[in-house]
């Protein structure tokens, strides 16, 4: 479908798109009230644009290297679909979903259905927390930092990280429990963060979990990578640990040693959770979950921030971000100029994206 975009321009591409639809929804905030009958006309109009545009988009990419371990589910789904049996244990689900799916189509419809389980996860939740109010949510987490690599990259982990979302936004706990059980076992890391979401019905003091978050700052930091060979060698039974301690060629990786930078934008969404908590007194018992879920997870992975590949621990907090930057600001007028505020973040989030995606690519 997008087969006139030269591969080495087809991620560029995406992110200059992105770029648009952030200035336009800007120029949105500062021209139009966008809680009015006809803001969120605007806000609907250019959210289903970007919801259609960004699945097929994301869905529809060549099968290409260019795009990493997509290589790597395209040969696991031509295995299947020749017959051969899963050897997998861990992973179940996704194993079972890309054997099933190899024998019904082709690899190109199996990866746009990858991006649908990707994608329309964060759509629902977006509509089911914030309403008419969804758009600025959603492209939030579509303009992420991480995303379109989980989407082209990743793709895995990126499905169960959405489908924990949707787990986490339902408010029977059997559909909780049943959705964030598929998550796990759609990607086991998402271990951690389900961990944390349970342990936030036990203990749910964000202003506690913001104290220990800023711990493990200096804890890792004369740590030594203690932390790191603590966790490899309790292993769990997963083999993804491994990453924390072996030897792997770095040299055209980036996410390697204490990274400051990193840190500084896992910190802006600790910011905003404690200005929104403490210092404006919102008072949300889901957002207090979910951001005790972000603080604990992201604070496993300062510890074990030295790791090799400890981008993929972060992403276990970072998937949720955006909903914790912007959650606040669309369920409540909290501040002055709120919609100046959020058009602001928007610009100022997206920022970060394409300055490390495009511009220091």
């Amino acid at each position: 479908m997008f087969d006139f975009i030269p591969i080495q321009s087809y991620t560029p591409f995406y992110f200059y798109v992105m770029l648009l639809v952030v200035f336009v929804s800007f120029l949105g905030t500062k021209g139009i009230n966008i809680f009015s009958k006809k803001g969120r006309s605007f806000q609907r109009g250019l959210g289903i644009f970007v919801l259609v545009f960004t699945t097929l988009y994301i869905g529809l990419r060549p099968i290409n290297g260019v795009f990493i371990d997509m290589m790597t589910y395209s040969r696991m789904f031509q295995k299947y679909a020749v017959g051969l049996p899963i050897t997998s244990e861990t992973d179940i689900f996704f194993h079972i979903f890309t054997k099933f799916c190899a024998q019904i189509m082709t690899a190109n419809m199996y990866f746009l259905l990858c991006a649908c389980i990707y994608i329309l996860p964060l759509y629902l939740v977006s509509t089911k927390w914030f309403n008419k109010d969804w758009f600025f949510a959603f492209l939030l987490m579509i303009t992420a930092f991480t995303f379109w690599n989980y989407g082209t990259n990743g793709i895995r982990n990126g499905m169960a990280g959405s489908l924990f979302l949707l787990g986490v936004s339902r408010k029977k706990m059997v559909f909780q429990i049943l959705i964030i059980f598929l998550a796990i076992n759609f990607h086991k890391t998402m271990l951690l963060p389900a961990l944390a979401f349970a342990f936030s019905y036990i203990v749910n003091k964000p202003k506690l979990f913001i104290i220990i978050w800023g711990l493990c700052i200096p804890l890792s930091l004369v740590s030594g990578g203690v932390f790191e060979n603590l966790i490899a060698n309790i292993g769990l039974g997963d083999d993804r640990l491994s990453y924390l301690t072996d030897e792997v060629d770095t040299s055209s990786f980036s996410s390697v040693g204490f990274r400051w930078d990193f840190i500084l934008y896992s910190g802006t969404a600790i910011f905003a959770g404690w200005y929104y908590i403490i210092k404006k007194k919102y008072k949300d018992k889901l957002y207090y979950q979910l951001f005790t879920t972000y603080l604990l997870t992201n604070a496993f992975w300062i510890l074990v921030i030295r790791a090799n590949f400890s981008n993929r621990f972060a992403y276990l907090s970072w998937f949720m971000m955006g909903f914790i930057i912007i959650y606040p600001l669309l369920k409540k007028r909290i501040i002055p100029n709120q919609q100046r505020v959020i058009g602001l973040i928007v610009v100022a989030y997206f920022a970060f994206t394409f300055l490390m995606n495009v511009i220091l690519k």
